[in-house]
């Protein structure tokens, strides 16, 4: 699955001035709420969800990113965003590192195949140290923007 088919463009957001992990979450879902991806109601529920599933264990996967994720009835199609934080957030990692770079998805329950092939795209890309870097040193949406599709058409 191609990031054109689940990141939403018009919630990137570049420059995260949440500094802790549940405030990070936040903002990328309030952010997906104000483009219009998701529900207002259903934010709370989404961001619960979301932190339920860090329980499980942290989605902060090393190197400075992570992606955290869930399953969410109100959403009818993979939805997500991509953040970077340029002074990082704690987030639990694997690596013990902060995190600069998020991708954040949520999928519906009734489509497991696109929310992994959704993942496997992004652990795919996030291998790719030039990908992540180029990532983390953008300035505006438009270049992460860039920065996804050129991935997408790679």
């Amino acid at each position: 699955m191609k990031f054109r088919n689940f990141v939403k463009t018009e919630a990137i957001k570049v420059g995260l001035v949440s500094t802790e992990k549940e405030a990070v979450v936040r903002e990328l879902i309030e952010n997906l709420v104000a483009t219009g991806q998701l529900q207002e109601a259903e934010k709370e529920n989404i961001i619960q969800a979301i932190m339920k599933r860090e329980e499980l264990g942290s989605t902060g996967i090393g190197r400075g990113i992570a992606v955290p994720h869930t399953k969410h009835a109100s959403v009818s199609e993979p939805t997500g965003t991509v953040g970077v934080s340029h002074t990082g957030v704690e987030f639990q990692s694997l690596d013990g590192e902060k995190v600069h770079l998020f991708f954040l998805l949520i999928s519906p329950p009734d489509r497991p195949g696109d929310h992994l092939r959704a993942l496997e795209n992004i652990s795919k890309q996030l291998q790719d140290d030039m990908f992540c870097r180029f990532l983390k040193q953008s300035k505006t949406a438009e270049d992460i923007q860039q920065v996804l599709e050129e991935a997408d058409n790679a």
